[in-house]
């Protein structure tokens, strides 16, 4: 088999057991490859680990929830595979750079780590926002985003 398609099918896994509690034990087990294989396979075609990937998808949904539901903010943490609201906390503001508070007072839902997908050999691992805003309209889109955050923040 492939790397291309043993990550393809790690990915799969994940997102079919996302709502799971995931570990590098259990996923290389239910692949019938050794965990550091499939640490090392993972990390060399899509430049991720896999404890990444995972987390970030989980706060991309944990995202999505803020702006869509009244959830309370705990039990998403809970959802995301957090055992505290702190810790939710600050995973979520390193990778969206503003609380969960702020992020639904916002009410603008963008993704920051979407499904990983093949692409001519290698994979694109989601959205980066800092990095790769291909397009000005969708720079101007994440700076406005951010300077809410910002005001917010201040108030």
């Amino acid at each position: 088999m492939s790397d291309n398609t043993l990550t393809e099918r790690l990915v799969a896994y994940v997102e079919e057991h996302i709502g799971e509690d995931l570990s590098l034990e259990q996923i290389a087990e239910a692949l019938n490859y050794s965990k550091y294989y499939i640490a090392r396979t993972f990390a060399k075609e899509t430049g991720s680990t896999i404890y990444k990937y995972v987390q970030g998808r989980r706060l991309t949904l944990a995202a999505k929830k803020l702006v869509e539901t009244k959830e309370p903010i705990i039990e998403i943490a809970y959802e995301a595979h957090y055992n505290s609201q702190q810790a939710f906390t600050q995973a979520f503001h390193r990778l969206y750079e503003c609380t969960p508070q702020n992020y639904r007072k916002n009410g603008i839902y963008y993704p920051k780590q979407t499904r990983l997908m093949l692409r001519t050999g290698h994979y694109a691992s989601g959205i980066n926002l800092r990095h790769n805003a291909k397009t000005e309209g969708f720079s101007v889109l994440l700076h406005y985003y951010n300077s809410m955050c910002e005001r917010r923040r201040a108030a």
